[in-house]
């Protein structure tokens, strides 16, 4: 006689701090997501694609030399690479770059965009990034307790009173005080796999996709999920120059679409 075979052991629930962790990280990614994009919609910014095919080249290479130099597991870009972090900081003043503004390369299913801020720029900036976390984690508070609220099991209590807990200022985890009295450089990244083009410029951005990627790329008029995916991967540095706080967005993105 054969034994029955064992039931498929469940999944491990994760903890409620952990769970509440990942609400918040989530949240904060999108709120880096929305401030870095939302520039057309809120403060007047221009999408430009014309950006010069020599800077966006340097610039690439400049942010993967950066990225490498980042000392550990942190932002913070080590000494002997701080030259090569200011020159690009510095590229709106040394090449005629408009601030604020999106400045856009194009190659076939391919998008290279950049962004920069400087002085009053780089503080709406850091106003937008927290309004909307606040507003996203406010509004998840709200939705869990309607939904978990009436339970009276420990693992529903703890987890809302996790989100209870949560207490996330931007400023810090962009170091943006460290890097003010410092004058040190920091470069952050986010990743993202399969981006919606949609999401990042109709909900985000609040224009037609075909303005960031180009005709060529453009998803169709009746367009499939794969359609509508992109690799996108950010780079954000940030440090001081010449006493002027100041930030560079770095957007690389690429359809996923193997036929480019």
């Amino acid at each position: 006689m054969f034994d029955e075979p064992e039931e498929t052991p469940r999944r491990p629930t994760s903890k409620p701090a952990d769970r509440a962790k990942d609400k918040s990280d989530e949240f904060r990614m999108h709120a880096e997501l929305c401030a870095i994009f939302e520039g057309n919609r809120k403060f007047d910014a221009g999408i430009h694609a014309n950006l010069d095919p020599q800077i966006a080249r340097d610039s690439q290479k400049t942010i993967g030399r950066l990225e490498k130099s980042r000392q550990g597991d942190g932002p913070l870009i080590s000494d002997q690479s701080a030259p090569d972090a200011a020159k690009l900081l510095d590229l709106p003043n040394s090449s005629g770059i408009s601030t604020n503004d999106y400045h856009i390369y194009r190659r076939p299913g391919e998008v290279m965009m950049m962004r920069w801020l400087a002085g009053d720029q780089v503080d709406s900036f850091y106003t937008r990034i927290q309004a909307h976390f606040d507003a996203a984690l406010t509004q998840c508070r709200e939705d869990e307790r309607q939904t978990h609220g009436w339970k009276q099991d420990p693992d529903s209590i703890a987890y809302l009173a996790a989100l209870d807990a949560i207490d996330v200022k931007m400023e810090d985890k962009y170091l943006r005080q460290i890097l003010r009295q410092h004058k040190v450089f920091a470069l952050s990244t986010q990743t993202t796999d399969e981006m919606d083009i949609f999401h990042l410029c109709d909900f985000i951005m609040g224009i037609p996709a075909v303005e960031i990627v180009g005709e060529a790329s453009a998803p169709p008029d009746e367009p499939t999920e794969q359609d509508r995916a992109w690799f996108m991967k950010i780079f954000s540095l940030r440090g001081m120059m010449e006493g002027e706080e100041r930030m560079c967005f770095f957007t690389y993105l690429q359809k996923t679409d193997e036929t480019f």
